[in-house]
């Protein structure tokens, strides 16, 4: 981490993931309209994905992957610093390009019905358009989807010989961490946009060592020690 420390997007990406458990699509479909500072709220309501690109880019924002993953997640504390750190950066980095700043727009697309299912965000280069503030981009105003953080999380896990670690694993970190330190099921699915607790229980608990000896524990001081006693000095 320390090699990419001036890489304030990178940064800023990699800790929203480990402190919400949120969708790697869900955090680059953010739109500074989404996160409530004040409030200390980010709210979920989309998602990005790339398809072929043309002469206005690749990057389209969906409904996201379930009705039950449209949701508020809470900004704990340390992320509330790092996020206002870095909007305030943000808002230095415009002043500094200027009109060089990239600046973007949501383009509706319509299905087959006439239906908008989705939008293209498309750059923009006229003053007077209605812009979109996308969250992370880089330093330039750049807005490069999910591709942001390929390079900086390939590098950190193989230096540090991690094998198949995909930076959507930090959600199931972030789930298995708090479950273990006792956070009930049923808010984790909540802040995971899970519809059915199944899915958590399924996919985000794992025993460990520790975990399965204190639940020995917890059944050897249920039953009463002298009784045991007893039974044994039978024999």
């Amino acid at each position: 981490m320390l090699r990419f420390k001036n890489n304030i997007t990178f940064i800023c990406v990699f800790l929203t993931a480990c402190y919400t458990g949120m969708r790697t699509g869900e955090i680059f479909a953010l739109t500074w309209d989404d996160i409530d500072l004040e409030k200390k709220i980010i709210k979920i309501n989309k998602t990005v994905y790339s398809k072929i690109k043309d002469d206005k880019g690749r990057w389209f924002l969906g409904t996201t992957k379930t009705k039950g993953s449209c949701r508020d997640v809470f900004i704990c504390d340390t992320l509330y610093k790092v996020l206002s750190k870095y909007k305030e950066n943000q808002q230095l980095l415009k002043k500094k390009y200027g009109r060089k700043y990239k600046k973007y727009a949501l383009e509706p697309i319509k299905n087959k019905y006439g239906k908008i299912n989705e939008y293209k965000v498309i750059e923009i280069n006229h003053k007077n358009a209605r812009s979109v503030e996308m969250v992370f981009t880089k330093n330039n105003g750049l807005y490069v989807g999910t591709d942001i953080i390929k390079y900086p999380f390939k590098i950190i896990h193989n230096e540090l010989g991690i094998k198949n670690c995909r930076f959507y694993d930090l959600r199931g970190s972030y789930a298995t961490k708090i479950l273990r330190k006792g956070a009930e099921i049923r808010d984790v699915a909540d802040i995971l946009g899970h519809s059915r607790i199944e899915t958590t229980e399924n996919y985000y608990i794992s025993s460990s060592e520790e975990s399965r000896k204190h639940a020995s524990e917890i059944f050897e001081k249920s039953i009463q020690s002298s009784i045991i006693d007893e039974i044994i000095g039978k024999y």
